[in-house]
């Protein structure tokens, strides 16, 4: 399971990658492993949308299940990544490049310390294994 080391964590397995006061958010490789093959992507929000922390940014689809993606952070929307619509298999096969799903203007970075690290969000995801 890849866990890149400079990235933070949600229990609901998003990452947040913090590039100065902007955040890029998608799912982890532990949740795209657990839904499977996804076959479809939709993301709920747009450029210029207010969200909050906790706020249901997106779904995914696997032939298996479904389910919602959560904002990590609250903030203002300035990217979504269109191309996800078309190639949903990204997900499965790079969740932390080509398959990010938004990237916004993060409104309350204090919100990041309540995230978790490489190191916890690893051991989370192994004490769900068993």
């Amino acid at each position: 399971m890849n866990i890149p080391g400079d990235l933070k964590y949600t229990k609901n397995d998003e990452w947040l990658q913090i590039e100065g006061n902007t955040g890029t958010i998608g799912i982890t490789d532990y949740a795209q492993d657990q839904l499977s093959d996804i076959v479809f992507v939709e993301v709920l929000v747009a450029e210029g949308d207010e969200v909050r922390q906790g706020d249901s940014c997106a779904t995914v689809e696997s032939v298996k299940a479904a389910a919602d993606v959560y904002m990590p952070v609250s903030g203002k929307i300035i990217a979504v990544n269109e191309a996800l619509a078309d190639t949903p298999e990204k997900v499965n096969s790079d969740p932390y490049g080509e398959a990010w799903m938004v990237k916004l203007q993060m409104g309350n970075p204090d919100e990041v310390a309540g995230l978790m690290d490489a190191d916890a969000y690893e051991k989370y995801c192994a004490e769900r294994e068993h």
